[in-house]
């Protein structure tokens, strides 16, 4: 299975997808760095995405998904904003594929994203973000007003009742 961290942009999907990596022994990614350059371009510029520019980014997504799931699961760091989004990412593997959406107010968010360094997504195109996001109704979802340790710990137990029940 790829567990798919998603939420908007600094919410912490690298830091806390990492950490649920390393936990399970699965191989980690970044969605980001699977942005085709004038994304990254645009996003540098204050540019929001437009989902044609979306669009060949989360195929390439997909194509990854089914290759990691082929070679034993993964984790993966996406913003995955729109359901519409989610389906092309869940292709037609959609029980192989667990979104966690972390979930946090627009002030929490803004300051991290005023604290961290080396990003190229300015605080600015925040509030393009929360438009864009429709919250998911079939993920675990988890508020980030806490440190990653307990949202880590409480990602592994819901993973852990999930895959009891099924």
């Amino acid at each position: 299975m790829v567990i798919i961290v998603m939420g908007v942009s600094g919410c912490g999907k690298s830091t806390v997808g990492a950490a649920v990596a390393a936990e399970l022994g699965l191989p980690f990614y970044d969605a980001d760095d699977f942005h085709p350059a004038a994304n990254v371009a645009r996003m540098e510029e204050g540019i929001p995405l437009r989902d044609e520019d979306r669009y060949p980014w989360l195929e390439i997504l997909a194509a990854k998904i089914t290759e990691w799931n082929r070679s034993g699961g993964a984790v993966l760091a996406c913003s995955a904003l729109r359901e519409s989004y989610r389906e092309i990412l869940r292709g037609d593997q959609k029980a192989a594929a667990r979104f966690v959406h972390l979930q946090g107010s627009r002030e929490l968010i803004g300051q991290r994203m005023r604290q961290r360094t080396g990003h190229y997504m300015p605080v600015g195109l925040l509030e393009s973000q929360f438009a864009a996001l429709e919250p998911p109704e079939d993920a675990i979802t988890i508020s980030v007003d806490q440190t990653p340790e307990p949202i880590v710990r409480r990602i592994l137990d819901e993973l852990k009742e999930h895959d009891a029940a099924v």
